[in-house]
């Protein structure tokens, strides 16, 4: 077992599905909405047109959202959250430009912004995933890790926008998330390990309908997840510990390697 991995034990599971709306994202790097307004949801300010060359929060949310689009092909690479961007960004929207049907130019304009506003939704979640979904399953919400809750929040937010895109290329099928956030004290209950990416938020256990563990393991590869379990599970653990090093995690680990 991997030091920073766990027993990947199931924990629960909810199949999801939630309809699209626009909406404001997290942690300063979006426009905030009133969530206790019945009015309708702001979608991320987008303030200006992006393209290669360009610097700043706008590009790191943008990076954020294009993150499960690092690769076409089984790649150890990831969309980093630095706000430049870059040919990997480039790269990255052009991937998703094509899978939702816009012009593959790498130009981030009003056409694209809108389909990555579509992937919001009004809580700062995304389209079709719920915090609910990632809370510990000890009924501690997102607290009790190794980090704070709202670190726990953006990070499994970041998560699920490359979990979008998992589902996007597994032809927009539902996922089911077995085990997200884990507190310190139920990861232990489970036999996770002291480390495990779960217990700060930035891995998940997922089931894709309609899909073999092994046909997901690929598709993650894609995807810019550093961490995949060997697919011999009945789900497939993912999780994005390269880009966290602060976290003590710094290495790739892809168990059953390039598939």
């Amino acid at each position: 077992m991997n030091p920073a991995g766990h027993p990947g034990r199931p924990v629960g599971r909810r199949t999801l599905f939630r309809g699209a709306a626009g909406v404001a994202a997290a942690l300063g790097l979006a426009v905030a909405a009133d969530l206790g307004s019945a009015g309708p949801a702001s979608a991320y300010g987008w303030s200006r047109t992006l393209q290669q060359g360009d610097s700043g929060s706008d590009v790191v949310e943008l990076q954020i959202r294009v993150g499960g689009w690092a690769a076409s092909t089984a790649q150890q690479t990831y969309v980093a959250w630095d706000g430049a961007f870059g040919p990997a960004t480039t790269a990255a929207v052009q991937r998703f430009q094509s899978a939702y049907g816009l012009t593959a130019d790498g130009v981030v304009g009003p056409q694209t912004q809108s389909v990555l506003n579509s992937l919001e939704s009004s809580d700062g979640s995304t389209a079709h995933f719920d915090w609910s979904e990632f809370y510990s399953a000890d009924g501690s919400g997102f607290s009790g890790g190794k980090v704070g809750s709202t670190e726990v929040k953006e990070n499994v937010r970041r998560l699920m926008y490359k979990l979008e895109a998992v589902r996007k290329k597994a032809g927009n099928s539902a996922i089911t998330i077995n085990s997200g956030f884990r507190s310190v004290s139920h990861n232990a209950a489970v036999g996770g390990a002291s480390n495990s990416m779960h217990v700060y938020g930035v891995a998940a256990d997922i089931v894709v309908s309609g899909y073999t563990t092994l046909q997901t393991y690929r598709i993650a590869e894609t995807c810019g997840f550093s961490g995949l379990e060997a697919y011999t599970h009945s789900w497939q653990h993912v999780d994005s510990r390269v880009q966290y090093p602060s976290y003590g995690s710094g290495s790739w680990w892809w168990e059953s390697g390039v598939v």
